[in-house]
């Protein structure tokens, strides 16, 4: 079958030349035109499963710098900046392609979130608050479920395994949604790891309806899962800039954290932004902080630091929030603070380009696995070639 789109292990001079010259932008695992939001490129992870599952999610999705270094490994065919894919981010927990969202790397993926609760648990045990880990298990048990569903050989038997595992991803839906909005009103330390697993539990129930080549409900779901984790990424976002966003440009983070940097996530919380009218934002917060941060540090939510976790001194007794070990903490924090921001920032954009994937192939009048099959036709995968791109024939116009 013969289809309107090319793929290709290298990114095309156009779009190369597009991304440079910010006629096109990437957001999450698509490239589109800045002015009309077509799609030129979809960017889908070169890696089997296999090999983003040895690899883990903090490897595969290092801010995409790898990128370039494909790019210019290939013979020199692209030179192009460190900035071109203007990706600044670190880590997302999802890759750019729900195509590669198998279940087995969503498995992962949620063991990951695991693993970092219990670490965190440490601390809740200091304010005497726990974490129910149970629904993880209930989580995991959904999964086995789909994966058994779609090895079946009848069809009535994987339809009927599938929609059970559906419900139990719907009710892991419903259980991580309550648990992001309790962590956001107690402003804690863990608000990131939930919102993650709901994201993941959203993925799974989509990628059942897709296996079974649902694709409109697919898309439906991936809408509605997008306008929710999108309001709590922005909660989150919001507290973790603090009653201060200014102090994120403080002489000490020269070098590490700029105006630039400050400016995509306020961008990305309203795109009408840009960095003069940030910068007059936080001009007035640059001298309050600079002539006296005690109130900014009172006011600090335990998500960035809690005080339970800072030792007092021998004697122990009511530590206060201007204690200079505190605000050494607090500041020692910010930049791995601020990476977060954009990883979850990344991790919403990849989020809501996957629904575009859907809506590619329903446009296209493919199968779902027909667009899992896709691949270069001719170039053998490049050594250390992370990506490939998925370009249409002409620029595809998708419903918001």
């Amino acid at each position: 079958m013969s289809l309107p789109i090319q793929v290709s292990f290298l990114l095309a001079d156009w779009v190369a030349k597009g991304l440079q010259d910010g006629t096109f932008e990437r957001v999450g695992g698509i490239i589109r035109d800045v002015a009309s939001k077509k799609i030129v490129t979809w960017l889908r992870d070169a890696n089997t499963n296999s090999e983003i599952l040895a690899k883990g999610f903090s490897n595969v999705n290092q801010r995409l710098d790898g990128i370039e270094n494909q790019i210019g490994s290939i013979g020199q065919t692209l030179q192009f900046s460190q900035s071109i894919l203007q990706v600044s981010t670190a880590a997302s927990i999802l890759n750019l392609g729900v195509s590669v969202m198998g279940f087995a790397v969503i498995s992962q993926r949620l063991n990951e979130i695991e693993n970092q609760l219990k670490e965190a648990q440490e601390l809740l045990n200091k304010i005497n608050r726990k974490i129910d880990m149970s629904f993880y298990a209930n989580f995991r048990a959904a999964i086995e479920l789909a994966i058994n569903a779609f090895t079946m050989t009848k069809i009535e038997n994987r339809r009927s395994s599938a929609l059970q595992a559906i419900n139990r991803f719907l009710e892991a839906e419903h259980i991580y949604k309550d648990y992001t909005v309790n962590e956001l009103s107690q402003k804690s330390q863990i608000i990131d790891k939930y919102i993650l697993t709901l994201s993941l539990a959203y993925i799974a129930e989509a990628r059942c309806y897709l296996e079974l080549e649902e694709h409109e409900t697919a898309i439906r779901r991936f809408q509605e899962g997008s306008k929710v984790i999108r309001l709590l990424i922005n909660q989150y976002v919001e507290i973790m800039l603090t009653s201060n966003p200014a102090a994120y440009l403080h002489p000490q983070f020269k070098g590490q954290i700029d105006l630039c940097r400050l400016t995509k996530i306020y961008r990305w919380i309203n795109a009408n932004l840009d960095e003069n009218s940030v910068f007059d934002m936080l001009r007035e917060n640059l001298f309050k902080l600079a002539q006296n941060n005690n109130e900014w540090l009172s006011s600090l939510p335990s998500s960035i630091v809690d005080r339970n976790e800072i030792r007092w001194g021998l004697f122990g007794g009511n530590p206060t929030p201007l204690t200079g070990r505190f605000e050494k903490e607090a500041f020692t924090r910010l930049p791995q603070v601020f990476a977060v921001m954009e990883s979850m920032i990344e991790t919403n954009n990849r989020f809501e380009s996957y629904q575009t994937e859907i809506q590619a192939i329903s446009q296209l009048g493919i199968s779902f696995h027909e667009w899992l099959q896709l691949k270069p036709s001719t170039e053998q995968k490049p050594e250390g070639a992370e990506l490939m791109f998925i370009i249409p024939s002409q620029p595809l116009e998708l419903p918001g």
